[in-house]
Order: C-alpha cells, then structure tokens, then sequence
C-alpha cells in the first residue's frame, strides 16, 4: 500500500466514524466534533488524491455522510459459448465487468442485473454468487472502501441487445471475449474476478470470500 493510498484508508475510515457519530449522537457538542473529522477526512482524501477540495466537498452529503463500506454489484454475464460480457469505461478507459452502486429497497442480484442493463442493454438473469470482494484486497482503484457482490448470469437474449444503454455516457465499447482471449487492458480491480467467474461458471460453486 502507497502512502497516497494509506492516507486515503485512514480518510475513509474518519468518514465511516464521523457519518456513524452524526446519524446516532444527538448531542449538539459531539455532532459538531464528529462535523469537524467528517472535514478533517476531506481534507485528508484531497491530499491523498490530488484533488481540489473544493471537488471532495461535492461528495460531503452523497458519500462523507454514510456509514460504512460502500456496496456494489458487478454482473459476469456468460453465454453459453463462454464468452463474457465486457464494457470499456468512460472515466479509466479499461475493460471491466458492468456493476455499479446498489440502490435501497433491491437485492445485491437485481442491482448487478440493472447496472449491466443500463451500461450494456443486455437483459440478463443472475444464477450464482461468484464471491464478495473487499476492495483493498483485490486491486480495485478506488478513493473509498467498497465491497463487491459478484454474481454469475446467463443473458437472456444470448449476445443480442436488447435496448440502448441507459447510462452510454459511462461506456466506451462493449463486447463479447472467450476467457482465453481477454483483452490485455483489464481494470486491475476486474481481473482476478474475472477468473473467479470463469471458475463458477465452469461448476465450482464455492463463492469467495477474504479467508
């Protein structure tokens, strides 16, 4: 783990502890102290990353005012030639599962199966859960600590689309890969999930998980 990377944690951890502190404490002393680490870890994710803090204050009420970990869902979309569903992202460039953030009130299954209709329009059903990821573990690049759902689906439609993309403006190209002829420019945090897909895919059922 680099320093940038370090502080970063460390940030994530203050955001996870202050957000905590301003949901349960109604104490007006103590919601001003956890209001002053909530800042404190701004600063701190600004510093680590870069970034103007102006741009970090932006993510103040969406992201610094939630407690723990932020939940995700990508879909292995696999037919049954054995070729996966890949998107290039917008914002990195790399070749990558579709998934994004999980919305209250739906599973981490219909999560995964929207976020691959909206980036790809491919409708698909989810059929095994791959494995939970945590982010620091599996090479994901990200300013926040997430967990990853993983699930397993089988396209409705096999390669066909089935409607426009909802969400284009995250995504570069999509396309279909045999897993022995994967694109060189994976996302690091994709890769190694990736085979774990292929891997339940091919009968083992175990999911993974960080034992």
């Amino acid at each position: 783990m680099t320093p940038a990377q370090q502080l970063a944690l460390w940030a994530d951890r203050l955001r996870d502890m202050s957000a905590m502190g301003l949901r349960f404490s109604d104490n007006i002393y103590d919601r001003s102290n956890y209001r002053a680490i909530q800042t404190i870890a701004m600063e701190m994710l600004a510093l680590a990353t870069g970034q103007p803090l102006a741009e970090i204050e932006t993510l103040r009420a969406p992201i610094f005012s939630r407690p723990t970990p932020i939940t995700v869902a990508d879909a292995a979309i696999i037919d049954d030639e054995g070729k996966i569903l890949l998107i290039r992202q917008a914002d990195n460039q790399l070749w990558a599962m579709p998934g994004g953030a999980l919305s209250v009130g739906e599973t981490p299954a219909e999560g995964a199966v929207r976020e691959a209709f909206e980036e790809t329009g491919a409708r698909a059903e989810a059929v095994a859960l791959v494995g939970v990821h945590d982010s620091r573990l599996c090479g994901t690049l990200s300013r926040h600590h997430l967990y990853h759902f993983l699930f397993l689906c089988k396209p409705m439609n096999g390669s066909q689309v089935a409607a426009k993309p909802s969400h284009d403006l995250e995504v570069l190209d999509a396309a279909w890969f045999a897993e022995n002829d994967l694109p060189p420019d994976i996302d690091p945090g994709h890769a190694g999930r990736i085979l774990d897909a292929f891997r339940v895919w091919h009968g083992d059922r175990r999911a993974y998980f960080d034992r």
